[in-house]
């Protein structure tokens, strides 16, 4: 059970404290119904071993300091956490979640505080040196990785999911099952891709139906995240999959392209997440006349 994967962050308490720790208000009952109303919920595998995790590591707080399953406690947590803004938000996401579909929300009233996230401007890449990239990748799997995420604006966990019947030659789209979100959507597909598509088709053995196998049936995160390090010393840069999808974004924008259909070919829920590369876009300041110049 994910509910036992979570303990594992009191392996090192002694008996009496872990005794004393299940006692204190049910725990192990509230863990149980954790799982389940994710499960209910549809949530992925690794959204119920987060959600774990951090009410059972809430739980060790309050316990440790004295402090009893309520706003203060809940404040206290949160405003002690040393992480990033994101980490910050997904905790809060985690306690807010828990409030309200296990203890039904006792505290609706009450405003759980959490970090402020700072706005931080996408790095992109520019097209010479995505270019470059490219032609300094022998390995044609490893080739077409790269091509894939910047033509395509997949993410990550996307493109080690990718089956072979997901890419539509005919129709130069990609479909997108289950993405961020558990959503469907459609992307492009680069016509410049298909003969490479077709070579590497017809170079690989396939035993799985993905288009990019490892020893366990789908490529590995690590593994492209390898391919993109390396490919990075190119350009002296630390290359990872999102930079190559803010570039494909900022490019598109850059073409003329309506903010709103790239919302949909990256599978933004609010076009407020896709309007933060109008502040990297070359075209948005493409306009605008340096004072010094007028001197």
């Amino acid at each position: 059970m994910l509910y036992f994967q979570a303990l594992r962050l009191f392996s090192g308490f002694s008996a009496d404290s872990l005794l004393n720790f299940f006692c204190f208000c049910s725990r192990m009952d509230y863990m149980l119904r954790l799982d389940e109303e994710c499960e209910l919920r549809g949530f992925s595998r690794q959204t119920k071993k987060t959600y774990a995790y951090v009410v059972a590591s809430f739980f060790h707080f309050i316990q440790k300091r004295g402090l009893t399953l309520d706003k203060w406690g809940v404040k206290s947590y949160l405003l002690s956490l040393k992480v990033s803004a994101n980490a910050a938000r997904l905790y809060h996401a985690a306690l807010k979640f828990f409030f309200a579909a296990v203890l039904n929300d006792p505290f609706s009233d009450v405003e759980i505080p959490k970090k402020r996230k700072p706005k931080i401007l996408p790095k992109v890449l520019s097209q010479e040196q995505i270019k470059k990239i490219i032609e300094s990748t022998n390995n044609l799997k490893h080739r077409l990785i790269i091509k894939l995420l910047y033509s395509s604006g997949l993410r990550l966990q996307e493109l080690i999911n990718l089956k072979r019947q997901h890419i539509d030659l005919d129709r130069n789209l990609i479909n997108v099952i289950q993405g961020k979100g558990k959503k469907d959507r459609v992307t492009l597909l680069s016509k410049g891709l298909q003969l490479d598509l077709l070579k590497y088709y017809g170079s690989t053995d396939f035993s799985t139906p993905y288009v990019f196998e490892g020893r366990k049936g789908k490529y590995s995160k690590k593994s492209v995240q390898k391919v993109l390090e390396k490919a990075g010393k190119t350009i002296k840069a630390k290359l990872t999959p999102h930079m190559l999808r803010h570039s494909f974004a900022t490019h598109l924008l850059e073409s003329g392209v309506d903010i709103r259909y790239i919302q949909k070919l990256l599978g933004h829920s609010d076009v407020e997440t896709t309007e933060v590369y109008t502040y990297v876009s070359k075209q948005s300041l493409s306009g605008i006349n340096n004072p010094l110049d007028q001197l």
